[in-house]
């Protein structure tokens, strides 16, 4: 499909069965935003956009019954239905969502917004969802207050090149007033806990410059991943991490457009 980046394509085609076993899943603590920040309840249609392998759709559901899920890869769609059979799940991107005009009362974008934060996609968002409608963005962000947090983001920065990223904050300046309000942000705490191989090496693995990489290239940050996880005192012998994440829930509120 059209309209993806292409470390997206590439990298979340190749690597959804990691990305599914190795990214985080989300605070509790969420349910109650959803509701009380969102306004969402079990008569509330809501939009997850850029839902990849479902992992923030899974909690989700368990406050929205009627649930869209839209994703554009096709490998990561399939790794959601595996998760979620009764979930509806459309092929969509952001300046194309398949649905007709104030489908939604809510829409939420989980590790996604930033791959596609242009007006274009607010105004596609805009239109899908009623006139007081919400938007909810969030993402889990490494704490890299932590040394061996902090060492995992110098192996990897090198190969960011041009790929969209939440650290850069470019995704703010998409919402110039026009569609929505500045976001809003709450903080949450949370812990991924699992075995090293789950927590550092699939989690990074996935990361979709790293999955597009050459194989060589590839190696080389394994390599360099499992060194740090074999050598620094916090994680050398450990059978199970705790790796440190702050999730930001941002919420804004659909405007009324100008005339």
């Amino acid at each position: 499909m059209t309209g993806v980046h292409t470390s997206a394509q590439q990298g979340f085609s190749t690597q959804a069965v990691t990305y599914a076993q190795g990214r985080p899943d989300y605070p509790r603590q969420l349910t109650g935003w959803l509701t009380d920040a969102l306004h969402i309840n079990s008569h509330s249609t809501v939009i997850d956009l850029g839902a990849g392998t479902g992992k923030f759709t899974r909690l989700l559901s368990t406050v929205a019954p009627t649930l869209i899920a839209v994703e554009p890869v096709e490998a990561m769609g399939a790794q959601l239905r595996k998760l979620l059979p009764n979930v509806r799940l459309l092929s969509g991107t952001a300046e194309a969502i398949p649905l007709e005009a104030a489908t939604a009362d809510a829409l939420v974008c989980a590790q996604a917004f930033h791959w596609f934060s242009t007006e274009a996609a607010l105004a596609e968002i805009h239109r899908v969802l009623k006139p007081d409608g919400r938007l909810g963005l969030i993402w889990n962000v490494r704490d890299e207050s932590v040394d061996w947090v902090a060492a995992i983001t110098e192996i990897i920065t090198p190969y960011e090149g041009d790929t969209p990223r939440f650290h850069t904050g470019r995704w703010r300046e998409a919402f110039t007033g026009e569609y929505f309000s500045a976001p809003e942000m709450t903080c949450f705490p949370y812990s991924h806990v699992g075995s090293p191989q789950e927590v550092i090496m699939d989690r990074f693995l996935s990361v979709s410059f790293i999955a597009a990489l050459p194989e060589a290239e590839k190696a080389l940050v394994t390599e360099q991943l499992q060194s740090l996880i074999n050598t620094h005192p916090a994680l050398r012998g450990r059978e199970t991490v705790a790796f440190p994440y702050q999730t930001q829930a941002y919420r804004s509120q659909r405007l009324t457009k100008k005339a």
